[in-house]
């Protein structure tokens, strides 16, 4: 009995296909990267320019967060709706096309409503993208290629780094410079757009087989596997949700609400901790009283700890499977957020930011690979974009929280703070159902 399109995907080896899809989807996601680290460090150099207030800053943050929060709940949908690739392209050009016109902005107001925008583009880029690379990944190491797309970040919040180091305190006017540096991906899109194929899974479950088969066979063919000389038919699967309201209503149907809660609070507590963390290191060490220099470079070498964390949750993920390795690594994130607050020398401030990078980075790697595989085909990126949006609502809060509880009560409590929401979210992730090395759902 010949084999279905999506076992026929699975059962294949890693080809140079893959690697095209990681690479393209992954320098997207390394350009989003680049676009928030850059926020951190335009934060701390901007009161030298406006007179900005700690205030006006969180809202500058939080601005492109709300756009975010929304952005990820419409593009799952809309992946699911009109398909990974075209979604994936379109939110590229909204943030790249926004996040350069930032760099011609005269005051706080105008630069609000374009992080908005560039929230709106980014928010809905990064579940569509896990989604997609997800559904091309063979089931024996799905988990370990999508720990490497989330690796791309790290490339783009080092890349961030640099131009903080290099750029912003040395340039005339370098904030502006790094906003146009940001406007790379509205270019990209366009390469996205016409250089990768669409998901098979989506083009099946939408009716559209021959397309699917064609990019099947071409994976075939690039892992020199011999194509079945009759495709299979595709099993009368039912779909678990084949409208907008169906596919929210699933959300929290008996199947899917434990996991779906469970993956929600994971999404909240990490991104609070996350957001509220990185986006103020800089900000903080400027206020701790290292100059704009110092503090970047120390940001630049806590940024560097994120590659080695990835690759070591890429190992285990694989090894210990997707629960545990998420837990172990909240629990390390929390454990290095505590130690964080309280470091007093410099050699303790880069130990332990660099511990914190590691551990967060490498829980944010199993995160992206685990939200995929809890929903089925008809529902995923909407399941994925739901989890993400629900999260990016802390990631709103956190910059508007950072600034009012360290003027009340100091880093150390801050940091305990985000430790508190580590360990709450290494809890809930025993609530999500373990799939590695079993085949997506195709429903």
């Amino acid at each position: 009995m010949p084999l279905g399109r999506s076992a026929r995907l699975d059962r294949l080896p890693f080809t140079r296909k893959h690697g095209k899809i990681l690479t393209g989807s992954g320098l997207g996601w390394a350009l989003d990267a680049m676009d928030v680290g850059l926020i951190s460090f335009i934060l701390a150099a901007l009161p030298a320019v406006w007179n900005v207030t700690p205030a006006e800053k969180g809202w500058i943050a939080s601005l492109g967060f709300v756009g975010m929060a929304l952005g990820a709940t419409l593009g799952g949908l809309l992946a699911d709706r009109f398909g990974r690739r075209s979604i994936f392209a379109l939110t590229l050009l909204v943030y790249g096309i926004a996040t350069g016109a930032s760099a011609l902005v005269g005051g706080v107001a105008a630069l609000l409503v374009l992080r908005f925008f560039v929230g709106l583009g980014l928010g809905a880029e990064l579940p569509v993208a896990s989604t997609y690379v997800s559904e091309f990944a063979p089931a024996r190491n799905r988990g370990r290629i999508i720990v490497w797309l989330e690796a791309f970040w790290a490339v783009g919040w080092t890349a961030s780094a640099l131009i903080g180091y290099f750029v912003i305190p040395n340039v005339p006017e370098g904030w502006r410079w790094a906003f146009a540096i940001g406007a790379v991906p509205a270019i990209y899109a366009l390469i996205v757009r016409w250089g990768l194929p669409e998901s098979p899974r989506w083009l099946e479950r939408k009716g559209r087989t021959a397309e699917a088969e064609r990019i099947v066979r071409d994976f075939e063919a690039s892992a020199g596997v011999e194509s079945p000389t009759e495709a299979a038919e595709p099993t009368a699967v039912v779909a678990v949700a084949s409208s907008l309201r169906e596919r929210l209503a699933a959300l929290f149907s008996p199947e899917f609400r434990v996991r779906t809660t469970a993956l929600w609070v994971v999404w909240f507590c990490v991104n609070f901790a996350y957001y509220g963390a990185f986006i103020w290191i800089p900000s903080i060490l400027v206020a701790a009283g290292f100059d704009l220099v110092r503090s970047f470079g120390f940001t630049l070498i806590i940024t560097l700890a994120q590659l080695p964390g990835y690759a070591v949750a890429a190992w285990l993920i694989e090894v210990w499977g997707r629960r545990t390795t998420l837990s172990v690594f909240l629990v390390g994130s929390a454990v290095s957020a505590m130690l964080f607050g309280t470091a007093t020398t410099v050699p303790m401030i880069i130990a332990t930011g660099m511990a914190l990078s590691f551990f967060n980075l490498g829980a944010w790697g199993a995160l992206y690979a685990v939200s995929p595989e809890m929903y089925p085909t008809s529902m995923r990126a909407t399941g994925s974009g739901w989890a993400a949006g629900v999260g990016r609502i802390a990631s709103i809060i956190a910059p508007i929280l950072v600034p009012v509880i360290l003027a009340n009560a100091g880093a150390p409590t801050l940091f305990v703070i985000f430790a508190i929401a580590f360990a709450i979210a290494a809890v809930a992730t025993w609530g999500l159902v373990d799939r590695s090395g079993a085949a997506l759902d195709e429903r």
